[in-house]
């Protein structure tokens, strides 16, 4: 069996996770820090990607863990809002329920070797859920903007793009397994 290889879009990927109960333990009693240690965790999906393509180190390993680690992160944030009262549990649910659905997908195509690339909208999905996710738990007005509103309004938006991105992802995923 071959080892697994560390390289430095790997160990983003694993930092991500760490973070997560940092987060967690956090955000309850300081949300600014909490909000900080989820961007510094939600900047480390973006540069991992860079990286490993800039750097031609992209592994199977890491085209399975990047996503993981990406829900892992998304839904523990949704599910400390709903805690927090500050975002209905439906919406939390609807939106981690497509998470599971993409992700199972993901795992299947790939134990046929078929990769399906992210699109557009799944991209756009991610950057307005960590928008309205670090506006929810800021939770706060600075000259005479309200953040909470802010966060709502862009949780509604990444709702529908879940919604819409995972039907392409789910009709892209049939093409490619006929």
């Amino acid at each position: 069996m071959a080892t697994l290889k560390l390289n430095v879009p790997t160990i983003l990927t694993l930092s991500r996770i760490v973070l997560i109960p940092i987060f967690i333990l956090t955000v309850y009693m300081h949300p600014f820090w909490g909000a900080l240690i989820f961007g510094v965790a939600s900047l480390t999906d973006f540069l991992d990607g860079y990286l490993a393509r800039r750097s031609g180190e992209i592994t199977k390993f890491g085209v399975i863990l990047d996503p993981i680690a990406d829900k892992f992160l998304v839904i523990s944030a949704l599910i400390v809002l709903v805690d927090m009262a500050r975002l209905p549990a439906w919406i939390a649910i609807a939106i981690i329920a497509r998470e599971f659905l993409v992700t199972g997908l993901r795992v299947v195509a790939l134990s046929k070797d078929i990769v399906i690339a992210a699109e557009l909208g799944g991209k756009i999905k991610t950057a307005t859920q960590i928008t309205a996710i670090l506006c929810l738990i800021l939770n706060f007005s600075l000259w005479g903007i309200d953040f909470y509103d802010i966060g709502i309004v862009l949780i509604w938006i990444a709702l529908v793009v879940s919604v819409v991105s995972g039907i392409q992802y789910t009709a892209s995923f049939g093409k490619q397994m006929k």
